[in-house]
């Protein structure tokens, strides 16, 4: 199995690029975003691989970013989400904004990304919501410890946001970004004060 490819960039595409190894020319399917953190053509590259085989095909999927590839993985998990909207979906949203969507219950964020409807949504904030970790562009489930207590804290702080309220999304989204303005450490005061400050702006 490929696990990472390291060559130079042969082209790329709308949803692909070619990664020549020594002379080898390696057909790489990738999200918008890891295509935008592509280098131009004949420059050096290097993509972290997901290699899935099939009796008809062997297909590879680059990501510039660990998180990205893993979250690719969780996303497959989920019935109804195949390898294409899984890069639809991460190329609508960051590693992190993903996290934020799945932590939030957010399901229109999801649908942002085309071929995710408000249905599909559903099934991957239930399947997946509690993979979710607040630490923006970490990999899932690499949180424990402090982390887990910034988690319960977050919760409780949006949950206050939304009894004055605000809507699910947009408070986890500020108390989110408090969060890491803060420091892991922070009260649900502290968080609450300083989303409802986010919100204000």
């Amino acid at each position: 199995m490929i696990a990472r490819l390291t060559g130079r960039i042969d082209s790329t595409s709308a949803d692909s690029a070619v990664i020549d190894v020594a002379g080898v020319g390696y057909l790489v399917y990738c999200s918008a975003r890891t295509l935008d953190a592509l280098p131009a053509a004949g420059e050096a590259a290097s993509l972290h691989v997901e290699t899935h085989v099939r009796e008809d095909h062997i297909h590879l999927y680059g990501f510039a970013e660990l998180a990205e590839r893993d979250w690719f993985r969780l996303l497959t998990t989920v019935q109804g989400v195949g390898t294409r909207v899984a890069l639809a979906i991460l190329s609508a949203l960051s590693a992190g904004r993903l996290a934020d969507a799945l932590l939030a219950g957010d399901a229109d964020m999801l649908t942002q990304a085309p071929g995710v409807g408000k249905r599909l949504a559903g099934r991957i904030l239930a399947e997946l919501g509690d993979k979710a970790i607040p630490a923006r562009d970490a990999p899932p489930g690499a949180a424990g410890g402090a982390g887990d207590g910034r988690a319960g804290a977050v919760d409780d702080a949006v949950s206050a946001l939304v009894n004055l309220g605000y809507r699910r999304g947009e408070a986890y989204g500020a108390v989110a970004e408090a969060a890491r303005a803060l420091g892991p450490s922070v009260a649900v005061e502290a968080l609450i004060r300083a989303g409802l400050r986010e919100l204000a702006s």
